[in-house]
Parts: structure tokens; C-alpha cells; sequence
């Protein structure tokens, strides 16, 4: 997946992808999350900083459009950037099983990260956010993703065992 010349391109085109959906066209949170995707994907192939620095920015990107919870976007996807930069040292694997995986509980982590830290007002119950919310968007876009590097042949197939 690494070694591919479309990999960096992609990324790039799921964060164009995601502000595009979500802001531009206004589909809101029916979008797939294809920034913290990309997140996940690039974390594993940087070093710490690296990866908590583009954690930032795209924190920022994702609170320029948030009134009431600035802040909790940054802090979420610096936490799941240096959380995705470790994984690569525990976790070796380019399966569609592990991608799809990885990217769901990576993903829902993202959902917990920023119910906990959003204001008060920005929160919906617990149950809805963290059992409903979160785990349907993470299949939904690890899923998406995961068909997406699938179409352009950048990962491998299960091994046959």
C-alpha cells in the first residue's frame, strides 16, 4: 500500500473528498469521515510529531466549522494521530480484513475522543453517541475506504490459508 505511487494522492483526495461533502455540498455527518481515514492511513507511515502535527491540522480544519466544541476536533485527531503512529510498530498488516479493521476502531475512537470532549452543549446522550453514532459511522467509512483503495488495487488480498 505504502510502496504505491497512488497512495499520497489518495490520501490527499479523501481530505479534498471529506470538506467537500461535508461543507461544500452540505451533506453534514451523512458523509463518510474520510479525514480521520486519511489520518489513520498517513499516521502509520509517519513519525510521532509528524503524524500529531497533521492530527492538528486537520483538528483545525474540522473546528473552523465548529461553533460550539473548538478545540475538541484538534485534540481528538492529535490523540488518534500519535494512537495511529504506534500501531504500526504493534500492528503489521495490509489485508482488507486488518484495513477495515483498523480504520472501524480507529474511527469510533475518534467518535468516543470527541463526545468526551465536546462542550455540554454540543453532546447528545451517551448511549446514542457512543453505541449508535460512532459505530455506524465508523462501518460506514472504514467501509468506504476500504472499497476505495480495493478499486485501485492498493492493498492485498487475504491470504489463503
Amino acid at each position: 500500500m505504502k510502496g504505491s505511487l497512488l497512495f499520497a494522492p489518495l490520501l490527499v483526495a479523501f481530505v479534498f473528498a471529506h470538506l467537500l461533502l461535508r461543507v461544500g455540498l452540505g451533506v453534514g455527518d451523512a458523509a463518510p469521515d474520510l479525514l480521520t481515514v486519511a489520518l489513520l492511513l498517513a499516521a502509520r507511515e509517519l513519525k510521532g510529531g509528524q503524524a500529531a502535527g497533521l492530527g492538528f491540522f486537520f483538528g483545525l480544519l474540522e473546528d473552523a466549522f465548529s461553533i460550539l466544541s473548538f478545540g475538541a476536533n484538534a485534540m481528538t485527531l492529535v490523540v488518534l494521530a500519535l494512537m495511529g503512529c504506534k500501531t504500526r510498530d504493534l500492528l503489521v498488516s495490509e489485508t482488507p480484513t486488518f484495513l477495515l479493521a483498523y480504520l472501524t476502531v480507529g474511527v469510533w475512537l475518534r467518535g468516543v475522543f470527541h463526545w468526551g470532549l465536546a462542550s455540554e452543549s454540543a453532546q447528545v446522550s451517551p448511549g446514542m453517541a457512543l453505541l449508535v453514532e460512532a459505530p455506524v459511522m465508523a462501518i460506514y467509512s472504514a467501509g468506504t475506504a476500504v472499497l476505495v483503495f480495493m478499486m485501485f488495487g492498493l492493498i492485498r488480498k487475504e491470504p489463503q490459508g
